[in-house]
């Protein structure tokens, strides 16, 4: 069953993902809670109707490509997949278990819908950038989003990749940066400064833009801009939290990857729960996203 696909309101989207999510990281007792929950947002607005896909056909030629460069965050995409009813919602016990089909970081060749082996950072990019040039050379309508994690950043194949993806107008990439601040070994700001992420991308000739990251409107106001451009590739910087909506690692430096106790875990599910609740009665009243 596609439970995106009955409801209509992306804050109910976004907040079921993000406590299906808990709820998968729970099951282990550890994982990548932080990158995963500052994500939510944007896999709601691409699963709920920007990304073009079918999850009865995921090798559908026609599709749209997601590559989930900072493939740590795989336990919100596994979430959104099974969601959208690309395998039951029972496989998600399966995350990073030996031989299981949901490893720790995101595999074509074992997980129904994702599009792209990742994990070793900055190589993302490229393949999204060979996966956005192969549909212009094969003339297909297809949008290749990429998600890269601010940290990221920090390695000079992605800018390489900005460059070459400018150099050839590669108007159909859309590329996200998740900018929460953080990465595995603390701050960005103390590990390697950034800068202004929006301005550095626009000095190498993309279109940019920063919205809130846990603003599904805004993120989808800038998706819908970015794929009405043509001849130059968009970058959307995600203003974000990393950890958001996990009360026990909201404002924890080391929360890339961490462990938990049910306890902690129980009451953050609790928590989610009962804001899970308040989108649907905002939904409900009108007044949802």
């Amino acid at each position: 069953m596609d439970l995106i696909k009955e409801t209509k309101d992306l804050g109910v989207i976004a907040e079921t993902i993000r406590l299906l999510t808990l709820e998968t990281l729970g099951n282990l007792g550890f994982g990548h809670v932080g990158g995963a929950m500052s994500i939510v947002e944007t896999l709601a607005v691409l699963y709920s109707g920007e990304l073009k896909c079918d999850p009865s056909n995921p090798g559908w030629e026609q599709r749209d490509r997601l590559v989930m460069s900072k493939g740590h965050a795989g336990p919100a995409l596994y979430a959104t997949l099974a969601l959208r009813g690309y395998f039951p919602k029972e496989m998600l016990v399966e995350l990073n278990q030996g031989g299981g089909r949901l490893p720790s970081h995101c595999d074509m060749n074992k997980t129904p819908g994702v599009d792209m082996t990742t994990g070793s950072l900055g190589q993302g990019i490229s393949s999204a950038i060979g996966i956005a040039l192969g549909a212009r050379l094969n003339k297909a309508d297809n949008t290749t989003y990429l998600v890269m994690g601010d940290g990221e950043l920090d390695e000079g194949q992605v800018w390489e990749g900005v460059m070459f993806a400018s150099h050839h107008k590669l108007g159909g990439l859309i590329a996200f940066v998740d900018w929460n601040k953080q990465q595995l070994d603390g701050y960005t700001e103390d590990v390697m400064k950034l800068g202004n992420i929006e301005d550095k991308f626009k000095s190498f000739g993309w279109q940019a833009v920063t919205v809130n990251g846990h603003d599904p409107k805004a993120i989808k106001a800038a998706v819908e801009a970015a794929k009405a451009i043509k001849d130059v590739p968009s970058a959307i910087i995600l203003d974000t939290k990393k950890g958001y909506g996990c009360n026990f690692a909201e404002d924890v430096e080391a929360n890339h990857h961490m462990n938990f106790t049910k306890e902690q875990m129980d009451g953050a599910i609790e928590v989610q729960k009962k804001r899970l609740e308040e989108a649907k009665q905002a939904a409900n009243n009108g007044k949802g996203v």
